[in-house]
């Protein structure tokens, strides 16, 4: 430091002040460029609405109807894309546009509801509800991966008991596994309940089933389905519905989706009692499959109708109705719902309808 004034001596007072100002001004350009560079990074993306908003944080993807932004504010925000005028990024994405066209780059603000892509091949002026998707360089595009093939599977368990007055013990085991695409949907599917009050059974029943749905033609499709195994306590040995038809998408959105099914069946019951008449006929095959989903909760309806040709009288109603709600491990979830098999011709002494009421512990994994 000594050195330092005496270096400044040397020159004299005035060309020392000239110096040491200049020095100043040094510091504070440097120290305003780094603040710039700082606030450039810490800016990121940027969304900007018709209203007004302007919303900073990092797109993560773009699907024709909504832009995804993480924030460190507000964690994800959804916002609607027909809702947003210009998207600004940092960093380069794969950008695919409603006409087909893809280029990779970032995201740029030229006014009047302009967009600008600018990539390794050029720049392409475009606007936001041009684009349909965008993804991750490296990744794949996702109507590329809407249409691969991945399992999904899950189990269900439930186990209910008493004992004192009454001792009783209900067990329900259930399980699934789907192969779906845009294209079609495969799933297995089994299940076992057992309920017994007292040493009497008031439930033993299984049941396992295929069912296959191919979307050919926009909200237009065809399936069959299989479905066997036995119910101990309505005295039915075996039965076993085969089916094929076709369905009708009434509605189709990524998280609501309703669909009727029409076709014919083959319907088979063997009762162990002889003096029982088994049921062998064709029939027919109704169905409605109806799922509505939130970011908190689901709500699945199944209902399938066979009546035979013989008898149109002669008929079994399935129904299944359950609220599906996340946990804290999203892997797993609960299930509140309602169950109802209802045979119109039972066996002797056997009621019509059994209404099965559950809560149980799912899980999910891939």
């Amino acid at each position: 430091m000594a050195t330092t004034l005496m270096g400044f001596d040397r020159i004299g007072p005035a060309a020392s002040s000239a110096l040491m100002n200049t020095t100043r001004g040094t510091k504070q350009l440097f120290s305003l460029a780094l603040a710039v560079l700082a606030s450039s990074v810490l800016l990121g993306d940027i969304v900007e609405t018709k209203n007004g908003a302007r919303l900073i944080g990092k797109v993560q993807k773009m699907d024709g109807t909504t832009i995804l932004l993480s924030t460190d504010y507000a964690g994800d925000i959804k916002v609607k894309q027909s809702d947003v005028t210009n998207v600004t990024t940092d960093s380069p994405m794969n950008v695919r546009l409603s006409s087909g066209t893809v280029l990779q780059g970032t995201l740029s603000n030229a006014g009047e509801g302009t967009l600008v892509i600018t990539g390794a091949d050029g720049t392409l002026n475009t606007r936001v509800e041009k684009v349909a998707a965008t993804w991750a360089p490296g990744a794949i595009d996702p109507e590329v991966a809407a249409l691969q093939r991945s399992w999904a599977y899950e189990v269900a368990i439930d186990i209910t008991g008493k004992s004192g007055n009454k001792d009783q013990l209900g067990t329900s085991l259930s399980a699934r596994a789907t192969l779906k695409t845009k294209q079609d949907t495969l799933q297995f599917y089994t299940a076992y309940d057992r309920q017994v009050a007292d040493g009497n059974k008031s439930a033993d029943q299984f049941k396992a089933g295929v069912d296959y749905q191919n979307n050919f033609s926009g909200r237009r499709s065809w399936y069959v389905r299989d479905e066997g195994g036995f119910d101990r306590v309505k005295d039915i040995n075996l039965y076993n519905i085969a089916a094929a038809g076709l369905g009708y998408d009434f509605i189709k959105a990524p998280k609501h989706t309703l669909t009727g099914r029409a076709g014919f069946s083959y319907r088979y019951e063997g009762y162990k009692d002889p003096t029982t008449e088994d049921v062998n006929s064709a029939g027919l095959d109704l169905g409605l499959n109806h799922t509505y989903e939130t970011e908190k909760w689901s709500l699945i309806n199944r209902i399938s109708l066979v009546p035979t040709f013989e008898d149109f009288a002669n008929y079994r109603l399935l129904h299944e109705s359950f609220f599906e709600i996340p946990m804290a491990d999203p892997d797993w979830k609960l299930r509140l719902g309602v169950a109802n098999d209802f045979n119109s011709r039972p066996a002797p002494g056997l009621s019509k309808l059994d209404t099965t009421y559950f809560a149980r512990l799912v899980l999910n994994w891939k």
